[in-house]
């Protein structure tokens, strides 16, 4: 069985803010991040940094964990540059990954059963 494993930027809104991090599954974890906006509890859910502006994709959660901490461990000037090699005008590539931006509560439910 293969396996996909991912290192992830996402922003906010206004592009003020940046979250690196790993997943197996990027669609379930957007809308998790999705549906955590607003919330204090987490980084994400606090900044509303929930806009998916790049990604890579490893053949393990070894080499995709090891990329978050190499990215994480870098200056915003240099994420920047990485995501606008490419993603130039940093557009929102949450649509292109799940199907559907922003989903609706019945897409939702659909994803949590």
């Amino acid at each position: 069985m293969d396996h996909q494993f991912y290192t992830y930027i996402l922003t906010n809104y206004s592009k003020t803010v940046l979250y690196t991090g790993t997943t197996n599954n990027l669609v379930h974890r957007l809308l998790q991040h999705y549906s955590n906006r607003g919330t204090k509890e987490t980084f994400v859910g606090k900044y509303s940094c929930f806009y998916l502006v790049w990604y890579d994709l490893f053949p393990s959660m070894y080499e995709a964990i090891a990329a978050e901490k190499y990215i994480k461990g870098k200056t915003r000037k240099w994420k920047n540059s990485l995501i606008e090699e490419r993603n130039y005008n940093w557009k929102f590539l949450n649509e292109d990954i799940v199907g559907v931006w922003p989903p609706g509560q019945e897409f939702m439910k659909s994803i949590r059963n």
